[in-house]
């Protein structure tokens, strides 16, 4: 009779470092997320400008993230995570001196706009991919469980301090950016420094350290070298693969499917709030604070998560949490106060930790290292596909129906993809974490 002991997440050291980098590259990513919708409003009144700004960004992220999954397959990631937060600190120091030069128009953020989501989708998918290569599957949901209390705090923290910051000016949110992204730079210098250490280190010595039994030179070169020796590399058969091996996974593009729907009505709601408080006169410190109801009720939901992964099934997780979601997006539509804003979004985002460490936990189990950042660049594509729609909805919304018929817009949106969910066989099949290994080497495509 054998023993099997569970991966300690807190005694991985490169799991904690990689965690450290990814959340400081989050945090500058949140900051600006959260000041560009309000500073393009100062600058251009215009609530249908700002929703272009926004719609271009993502449009270019959704772009690029294709070929950013490419190159995450062809590099070494942690390398790719290094030179991305070293062109994210060029772009923060660009951004605050137009701030302190009062460039800023509606040209300048687009064009900040543009080469920020750019440098987001090239870079951020390896940074998502090199964590199958420092954590064991056995320990992928509890580490996507973190992941979403790290994002949680993101939440809380990121609106509060972008609204004291953007209160302050400008450019103290490309100064702080920067900052963020010196400090994932370092660490994700350290996560290599690391990684050579454990190349180093003698093969009976690794066994000690299940998050080493897969080093990043092994797996990030040979696939460098596999590619090589498959030919030429091309872009976009490459591309083409990685979408359908995804497609070839009915355990997976079913999910995907809801997603995307998902992502636009979610979107297009909270985007139609911000942009409505600004019209009323709130100030940016009191956009923010609605944040923090949300992320107080992340946070608690991300404590929850790993219950919910390992002892329910990862479908009903799902659907369940969407409903109860979509539900608190139709409570919007008769709130004005922040106050009430703030509970109701803290409503709808209690389930949401639960739900991506189900969905990215059993995605990450499933998906073989050599694919990963394409499988994962064609997830995000999908995911984000009708994301760029969303600032366009709520701008020109609120320009032309208003605010509540724009917000039961979205929420009509939203319940269209509960009941997709519902309908569908697959996704209603995936099983709780334990089962995640055994129900994912059903579909292996060979």
């Amino acid at each position: 009779m054998t023993t099997v002991t569970r991966h300690n997440l807190a005694r991985n050291s490169r799991y904690i470092t990689w965690l450290i980098s990814d959340t400081a590259k989050g945090l500058a990513s949140a900051l600006f997320s959260f000041a560009i919708p309000l500073i393009a409003l100062f600058v251009t009144n215009d609530p249908a400008q700002a929703g272009v700004i926004s719609a271009v960004g993502m449009t270019m992220r959704t772009v690029t993230t294709v070929f950013g999954g490419v190159l995450a397959d062809r590099h070494r990631r942690i390398t790719m995570m290094i030179t991305g937060s070293l062109v994210g600190i060029v772009l923060s120091a660009a951004f605050t001196a137009l701030a302190l030069t009062g460039a800023l128009t509606f040209i300048t953020l687009l064009v900040i706009e543009i080469v920020l989501a750019a440098r987001t989708g090239l870079f951020d998918i390896a940074g998502e991919s090199a964590l199958k290569e420092i954590v064991p599957d056995d320990a992928m949901g509890r580490a996507q469980a973190a992941n979403q209390g790290r994002d949680a705090l993101l939440q809380l923290s990121g609106g509060p301090l972008g609204g004291v910051l953007l209160a302050a000016g400008a450019w103290l949110i490309g100064a702080a950016m920067a900052a963020c992204h010196v400090i994932a730079a370092t660490t994700a210098w350290m996560l290599q420094r690391q990684a050579a250490r454990t190349d180093a280190t003698p093969h009976a010595a690794q066994e000690t350290d299940a998050s080493q039994e897969t080093d990043a030179e092994s797996s990030e070169t040979g696939l460098v070298a596999a590619a090589i020796a498959a030919g030429r590399p091309n872009a976009a058969r490459e591309v083409a693969e990685g979408f359908r091996w995804l497609f070839n996974r009915p355990d997976l593009r079913s999910a995907l499917f809801v997603s995307t729907i998902i992502n636009l009505g979610f979107s297009s709601a909270l985007t139609t709030v911000v942009y409505a408080l600004q019209q009323q006169g709130q100030t940016p410190l009191t956009i923010g604070l609605l944040s923090t109801g949300a992320g107080v009720a992340m946070l608690v939901g991300a404590l929850f998560a790993p219950m919910f992964v390992s002892r329910v099934r990862a479908g009903t997780v799902i659907i369940g949490g969407l409903g109860f979601a979509t539900v608190g997006v139709f409570g919007l539509i008769p709130s004005h106060s922040p106050l009430i804003l703030a509970l109701v979004l803290g409503a709808i985002v209690f389930f949401v930790p639960a739900i991506n460490a189900a969905l990215m936990g059993y995605f990450m189990v499933a998906t073989p290292t050599e694919k990963l950042g394409r499988a994962n660049s064609a997830s995000a594509v999908l995911g984000m596909g009708a994301m760029p729609l969303a600032p366009l909805v709520a701008g020109v919304g609120l320009s032309l129906i208003g605010r509540e018929t724009t917000l039961i817009v979205a929420a009509l949106i939203c319940a269209a993809s509960v009941l997709l969910a519902i309908s569908t066989p697959a996704l209603r099949a995936l099983p709780a974490e334990s089962g995640w290994t055994a129900h994912a080497a059903q579909f292996a495509i060979r």
